[in-house]
Order: C-alpha cells, then sequence, then structure tokens
C-alpha cells in the first residue's frame, strides 16, 4: 500500500491510496476459508464445501470487504501518523476517482478530499481595547438581599390569631343548606390554609383576626374563585370533582395559628449568614453582602467580556480562508436537515461559529490552557454556591458542597460544559492581561440593555 498527499491549496488537499493484491490478499483468503468452515449450503455438509465454489460465489464480495477495510484503516492511520488537522472527515474525490471493478481489477487507485484547518495565528497587544463592565451594587439591591436574608434565617412561631400570611391549621367541615354538619360530607381534622392566598376578598376578611379555636363559616369555591389546583389540595378531592362543591359551605374550626417571623438584623443573622468571618457590626455585615453581591455579578461581566472578546477575535481573523466547497458537501452528506437552500443561508453562520472555534482553540494551544480535575471540581462547586445563593443561601457545609459538585461530575454532557467554561474563563483572565481593559461601572438596568 502506498498513500501520498497533493496539496491542491492551503485548506483543500487528496489523499491518494494504492493498493496492490498483496496488501489484501491474505485477509481475503483467512475471510474465505471461515466462510468454508461456517457456510450451510444445500448439498454439502458443513465445512466440506469445494474452495472453488466459495471462491465462485464470494470472492468477489470478499475482496470488496477487505480492500475496504485496507483503505479505511490506512486512511486513517496516515492522517494520524502525518498530524494532519483536519475539518469534518475525508470524502471520495469527484474527479480523481475512477470506477472500481472488483471482477477484473487486482490492483486499485483511491482519491480522497480532505479538509485542512486554516493557519491561525491572532496577534494581541496592548494596543488592543476593550470594555469591561462592572454591576454597581445600589443600595436597593443591597436592602433587597438582606431582606432576603432576613426571611430566609427566619422563624416559625405559634400565634393566637390571623395576621398577615399566617398559616392555619384546623377542623374542616362540610355544612348542609342549613348550615348544620352533613352526614357523610367531607370532614377533614387536620386541614391547613392560608387565608392570604383566597382570591376572594369577601371570604379572605372573615379570616383577618380569627382567633385561635374560633369556627369560621366560608364557601372555599367563592374564596379561590374556583381554583382547581387550591380547592383539590384544600378539600382532598380529586379536581372533576371541584365543581360539586361550588354551592358548599364549610366550618373551619382553627386548632393552630403558625407565623412566620423574619429574622433581626442581629448577631445572630450576622454569625448565620457568614459562620466564622468575624462580622461584628451592621456596617461590616452590609460591607461583606455588598461584596458577596460583587462576587455574583462577576461571571456577568466575565460573560459580557467574553462576547466583546469574541467581536475582537472576529475582526482580527476575519480574513481566514475556509475550505468552503468541502463544508457544505460534507454538512449536506452528513446531516439529514440540510438542504442545498438551507445550507446556502446558514452557511455564513457555520463558518462565524467553526471560526471562533478554531481561534480559541489555537489560543488555548499557544497558552498551555487547560482543564485539570481540579478546575472542574471548583467550577462544579461554583455553579452549585450560585444556586444556593438563590435563594439567599451564602455559607453551604463543605461535605454538601462537595457531594452536590461530584453529582454534577457524573453526567458527560455536564463535563464537557464545564470543560469549555474553564477554558473560556483562563481565556478571560488571560484577555485582561494581555489587552487595554477601560473598566465602566454600569447601572443593572444599563447593563440589561446590552442583550436586549
Amino acid at each position: 500500500m502506498n498513500i501520498t498527499l497533493k496539496n491542491i491549496d492551503p485548506v483543500n488537499a487528496i489523499i491518494k491510496i494504492d493498493i496492490a493484491q498483496a496488501d489484501y490478499a491474505e485477509e481475503t483468503e483467512k475471510a474465505l476459508k471461515n466462510l468454508r468452515q461456517n457456510a450451510s449450503i444445500p448439498g454439502f455438509r458443513k465445512g466440506m464445501v469445494p474452495m472453488g465454489y466459495i471462491k465462485k460465489m464470494y470472492e468477489k464480495s470478499a475482496i470488496a470487504e477487505q480492500v475496504n477495510k485496507v483503505v479505511s484503516q490506512g486512511l486513517y492511520d496516515y492522517i494520524r501518523e502525518n498530524e494532519l488537522n483536519i475539518l469534518g472527515e475525508p470524502l471520495p474525490d469527484e474527479t480523481e476517482q475512477k470506477n472500481i471493478d472488483f471482477n477484473t481489477d487486482v490492483d486499485f487507485e483511491f482519491y480522497f478530499d480532505i479538509a485542512l484547518v486554516p493557519q491561525i495565528e491572532v496577534k494581541l497587544t496592548k494596543r488592543d481595547k476593550l470594555p469591561y463592565y462592572t454591576i454597581e451594587i445600589s443600595e436597593d439591591m443591597l436592602d433587597k438581599q438582606i431582606e432576603n436574608f432576613k426571611a430566609n434565617y427566619g422563624t416559625y412561631e405559634q400565634a393566637d390569631q390571623i395576621e398577615g400570611k399566617d398559616l392555619a391549621k384546623g377542623l374542616l367541615i362540610e355544612l348542609d343548606e342549613k348550615g348544620k354538619v352533613k352526614e357523610e360530607g367531607l370532614e377533614l381534622p387536620d386541614s391547613i390554609l392560608m387565608s392570604s392566598f383566597m382570591k376572594d376578598e369577601e371570604e379572605k376578611a372573615k379570616f383577618v383576626e380569627a382567633k385561635l379555636n374560633s369556627v369560621i363559616i366560608f364557601n372555599p369555591y367563592k374564596a379561590y374563585e374556583g381554583a382547581h389546583a387550591e380547592l383539590t389540595s384544600l378539600l382532598r378531592i380529586p379536581k372533576n370533582m371541584v365543581e360539586d362543591y361550588k354551592e358548599t359551605n364549610f366550618s373551619f374550626e382553627i386548632k393552630e395559628i403558625t407565623r412566620y417571623v423574619e429574622a433581626e438584623l442581629n448577631q445572630d443573622l450576622f454569625d448565620k449568614v457568614f459562620e466564622e468571618e468575624g462580622v461584628k457590626t451592621e456596617e461590616e455585615f452590609k460591607a461583606k453582602v455588598k461584596e458577596m453581591l460583587s462576587t455574583q455579578t462577576k461571571p456577568d461581566s466575565d460573560y459580557k467580556f467574553l462576547l466583546d472578546i469574541r467581536q475582537l477575535l472576529d475582526k482580527k481573523t476575519e480574513n481566514i480562508t475556509f475550505p468552503e466547497t468541502f463544508l457544505k458537501r460534507w454538512l449536506l452528506v452528513n446531516d439529514e436537515k440540510y438542504t442545498p437552500e438551507a445550507m446556502e443561508q446558514d452557511f455564513p453562520k457555520i463558518i462565524e461559529e467553526l471560526r471562533f472555534h478554531l481561534t480559541k482553540k489555537q489560543i488555548f494551544k499557544d497558552n498551555g490552557f487547560k482543564a485539570e480535575e481540579e478546575d472542574l471540581n471548583n467550577a462544579a462547586k461554583a455553579i452549585v454556591k450560585a444556586q444556593f445563593a438563590q435563594y439567599g443561601i451564602a455559607n453551604i457545609p463543605d461535605d454538601l458542597l462537595e457531594n452536590y459538585a461530584k453529582d454534577l461530575l457524573k453526567k458527560e454532557e455536564t463535563i464537557r460544559n464545564l470543560v469549555n467554561k474553564v477554558l473560556e474563563n483562563q481565556l478571560v483572565e488571560w484577555m485582561k492581561k494581555t489587552i487595554t481593559l477601560q473598566n465602566k461601572e454600569v447601572t443593572v438596568d444599563e447593563f440589561r440593555k446590552f442583550f436586549e
């Protein structure tokens, strides 16, 4: 077997593979012998079919199969051994390739088109400038976060009368038309409701300042304006039965009132939110919360910066030539969703994405960027912390954080996304040092306008 490479231009080449009979004869003979041993042909005992008969029936197909194996293996070995950086996969050449006849030929020539990754060289210096937008932590943002902490670290207390969003637990009994307990009607001894969720103001008013052990007569259907979800939960009936209770009153005897009381802005809250960080005063607490919010908004700033980096890199690499004819052909062969018309429409975007992907890859290679196991673990922990932070939870036990991170890293798709995220974060930090940053502080509303 002889393999040669012919460069058509910097991004297109043809690989020629010459196959001689000696390259496939031995394996073909083995295949025919194996076929003879296992063939079940009428008139012959298994394993006793004459080889001449086997060759007459199967030799040409066996040769074709072995030649294809030799060609395929040789092609990909050549690409790997010569470190050819290709796009897509090799395609049979449509001009050089001659017809193959396994009935008459013993030596064969195969031609394959390949697309080569264009040479990418990105030069960046301090003369290159990009804005870096930092989100201003306003007093409103600070106050809202503190209110969230106060709400999340509050406590439940028992109360004597209903106020606001108190939760009431008691005996719910179905009444008849005369206001008496209905025989064989619904009777729920541990029913739970929050009158603040009621939609009808008249029914809701019956529960305002209602005291412990008092009995309230109300119409649940009217109170919740027929909302099936609330009624099925309260009455514990299927949705298809809700309309049966449209005109039905119930008595509710209040047995227990539970009130959620927000935490106070004191040392106890400071310790719960910033455990072991030595926060002692309200001023220190607010400063720590502001620092936390700044950390939380940094990924947003970095994401906007990455979008601006992309624009800069696109401009730096806009003159790179791609093997467009080959890529269109390859995509049409390998992706059933594409028609020639759809391909022409989508191709500019495909090239744009490919150019950015290859440019990033080259920068990663040139600067030794790698996503190590520790990097992935830290990235997974950052995701977990961000998720908990959305619920106002700043301190997560180390063992819990570790377990959540391990669960994330069990999924292959998550790992791929984290690898990309780690490398892009390295790119962002490298760009901050390589080019000139024009630091700008903007409000949340101003920042959001970038994405409108």
